[in-house]
This record gives structure tokens, C-alpha cells and sequence, in this order.
């Protein structure tokens, strides 16, 4: 229903691309934790950064079909944390970028994002402030052709190592939500610092602690209209949470897939343990656990990219495929026995890389609150009128 031939070619396209490229660096990249910086290139020559974006930016100006195939093969390579820093740059940053960047913006950040020559990140989080955006401490004071901003950010991916940020900051601490804006800084600007963070898992990735003392930056670096940003912000939070559920699903996938093949070529008692039935029932409760999901993503998908503002299908998709993943990747390592706790199995990665699903881009506990207020008292979130 969703996938043409076009599509297939192109996932074929990018998992040979993946395989040969990215895969042999994984292991030293998830070691180092950091990944260097000739692969952003190759993805940028490729034009996979450029896949949701105008084409005259340099982007192919695809269906968002292309983005799940993009998503999908990057959880078969097993780092949570490779992938994390190619979509955060793609789709966090980049999308405000093109959806709040003047002309100069574009030209100057935009497409050289698409090309994969400068990186990107988006900081929202806060010390004091994760999925309360409105909470947020850090700001921004105009002063004269200028503006001053102080605070910290922190659970940022590619916080360390980008080339820019794209920070939310108030504006007008008295409008509390209604007081956001955001702005674009560069990495170098004087007043800006970042300290990596050690995490459980997405090992690859560098996430970090960003704090901005006195920073300042032109005028001209205020994006969109002042005080819009938290309207800004939610208008990209239904793509966010369907990027984090196809993640989902795709890893869980990959997870049952490895499992299969594990249990087809080990043997106990005379059989593989594929023929066992308590195992055999457990791979089809599985299996029919990541359909599922993986279809109504797919759904959800499709309506947002015909233009529909589909918040509560993105919040139920990412609360709810989130966690299947992280059953079906603790139950696939259990197919294993003890080989599935061994770091030489890609499981055992996995299973911490996955732990992050129902954690970040909004707890589920936050979810469970937004779909309660859509459910039970009506509440309707339309697109911001900005």
C-alpha cells in the first residue's frame, strides 16, 4: 500500500550503502563515542540527508515513506546512537532550519546540512526542564542589535560535536509557554560550552550538557517570529514521536529476525530450537506484536504526509511501539540463553540502546497525560495558528 518500486530500489540502495560504509565503523565508533566526521560527507554526497527537503537546497523533496525506509535500515545496523545522530541532525535541527530559517538561513545552514558538511542539533531539554518545555530557564535578552543568551541544555544529541544549535530560549519569562523563541548559534561563539554525557546506551552518539554564558548572537538569529517558538516546537513534535515509533518498530524486527536465525542453527536435545513449542509460541506472539505496530505506523505515517496533524496517532504510536521494542528485544535475547549476554551478540547492545525509547522525545508517562486530555476531556491539538 505504501512502497513503490522507487522505495524498494532505494532501500536497497541504502542498505548496500550502510553495509559497506558504515557498518565496518560501527564497533570503533560506538568504542570511541564519537563518529568521525567523513561519514556525515558520504551521507551528504548521497543525498540522504537531503531526503524530506526542498530541492533547491539541495534536497529530493521526497514522500515521507522515504524518511521511514531511511529509519528502518539504520536500526538494522545495530547503534541506537549512529542512528539517533543522523535523524536528530536530519529531522530535529534541519526541520526548523527549513520550516523557521529566513533565505540566509537556508543558504547558509541549510544546505550545507543537506550536503552533510555542517551538523546540527536542537536543544530543548534543561537540568530542571525535560518534557515541561514550558519550565524552561535559559534566555534570551535583546540588547540593541543583539541578543544575550544564558542557561543550559542538556540530554542533547550531537551536543558535543555540531557544527550548530538551534536553542529554544524565553523571551518574555512572563508569558511563560507563550514566551519561547528560538535561535541558531554556532558551535564557536564565545560563552558556549559542552560536556559529554556517559550513558547506558546509544554509545556512538555524543550527548551532551550545553551551557551558554553570555552568549551572544545577531538579531538576525532569531528564527521564525519572537515569542512563537513553543508554537514552533509543537508543530514538529508529531514527526519526532513517529520518528521514535518506526525506530521502534524496525529494531524490534530486526531483533525477532536475529533471534530466528540464532535459534534455526542451535541445538538441544537433538532438535533446533526452532522446534520447540514454548519458543516457537513466544516468536509468534512476537512477531505479531511488531506487525501490528509496524501497521499502524505505517498509517500514521501516511496521514502525516497528506498534511494532517495527527498528535494523538504520533503519541500513541511512540508511547506503545516503544515498548513493545523493549519486550520483544528483552524476550529475543532470552531466545539466545547466555550467548544473548554476551557483547560479541548484537542483542545485548540492543537491548540497552532501546531503553531510550520510551525515555526520550517524551516520556511516556508525559504521553500517557497528552492522550488522556485528547481522550477523556476532548482536548484537540490542531496546528498552531502562527
Amino acid at each position: 500500500m505504501y512502497f513503490n518500486e522507487e522505495h524498494h530500489l532505494f532501500r536497497e540502495g541504502f542498505r548496500s550503502f550502510l553495509q559497506q560504509e558504515v557498518v565496518p565503523h560501527i564497533d570503533k565508533w560506538e568504542k570511541d563515542g564519537k563518529i568521525e566526521r567523513f561519514i556525515w560527507e558520504r551521507f551528504g554526497e548521497m543525498g540522504y540527508f537531503g531526503i524530506a527537503y526542498p530541492e533547491e537546497y539541495g534536497g529530493l523533496n521526497l514522500d515521507l515513506f522515504y524518511t521511514v525506509i531511511f529509519l528502518e535500515e539504520m536500526q538494522r545496523i545495530n547503534s541506537g546512537g549512529f542512528a539517533a545522530a543522523m535523524w536528530a541532525h536530519a529531522y530535529l535541527a534541519m526541520q526548523h532550519l527549513n520550516a523557521e530559517g529566513d533565505e540566509r538561513i537556508k543558504r547558509e545552514y541549510l544546505t550545507p546540512s543537506i550536503e552533510g558538511k555542517k551538523i546540527g542539533c536542537l536543544c530543548i531539554s534543561e537540568p530542571f526542564a525535560g518534557s515541561d518545555v514550558a519550565g524552561m530557564r535559559t534566555t534570551a535578552v535583546k540588547d540593541g542589535d543583539e541578543w544575550v543568551i544564558n542557561g543550559s541544555k542538556t540530554f542533547i544529541t550531537n551536543g558535543v560535536y555540531s557544527d550548530y544549535l538551534v536553542v529554544s530560549a524565553k523571551t518574555d519569562p512572563s508569558l511563560g509557554s507563550k514566551g519561547i523563541s528560538i535561535f541558531l548559534i554556532d558551535r564557536d561563539t564565545k560563552g558556549v560550552s559542552a560536556n559529554k554525557l556517559d550513558k547506558l546506551g546509544w554509545r556512538a552518539s555524543d550527548t551532551g550538557e550545553i551551557a551558554f554564558d553570555d552568549v551572544r548572537i545577531p538579531a538576525q538569529n532569531l528564527m521564525g517570529e519572537e515569542n512563537k517558538g513553543f508554537f514552533y516546537l509543537m508543530q514538529h513534535l508529531a514527526l519526532e514521536r513517529l520518528i521514535m515509533a518506526v525506530n521502534a518498530h524496525a529494531r524490534a524486527e530486526y531483533a525477532v529476525e536475529y533471534a530466528l536465525q540464532y535459534m534455526s542453527e542451535r541445538q538441544a536435545f537433538g532438535k533446533t530450537l526452532d522446534q520447540f513449542q514454548a519458543l516457537r509460541h513466544k516468536v509468534a506472539e512476537m512477531s505479531s506484536e511488531v506487525e501490528m505496530h509496524k501497521s499502524f505506523n505505517y498509517t500514521t505515517t501516511y496521514r502525516l504526509d497528506k498534511g494532517e496533524y495527527v498528535v494523538k496517532e504520533a503519541s500513541m504510536a511512540k508511547m506503545l511501539s516503544t515498548k513493545m521494542a523493549d519486550e520483544v528485544i528483552y524476550n529475543s535475547l532470552q531466545m539466545l540463553g547466555g550467548y544473548g549476554y554476551m557483547e560479541e551478540y548484537p542483542l545485548a547492545r540492543m537491548f540497552r540502546d532501546s531503553r531510550l525509547g520510551p525515555i526520550g522525545g517524551g516520556t511516556s508517562e508525559i504521553l500517557k497525560e497528552v492522550i488522556a486530555k485528547m481522550v477523556i476531556e476532548r482536548k484537540e491539538y490542531k496546528k498552531a495558528a502562527v
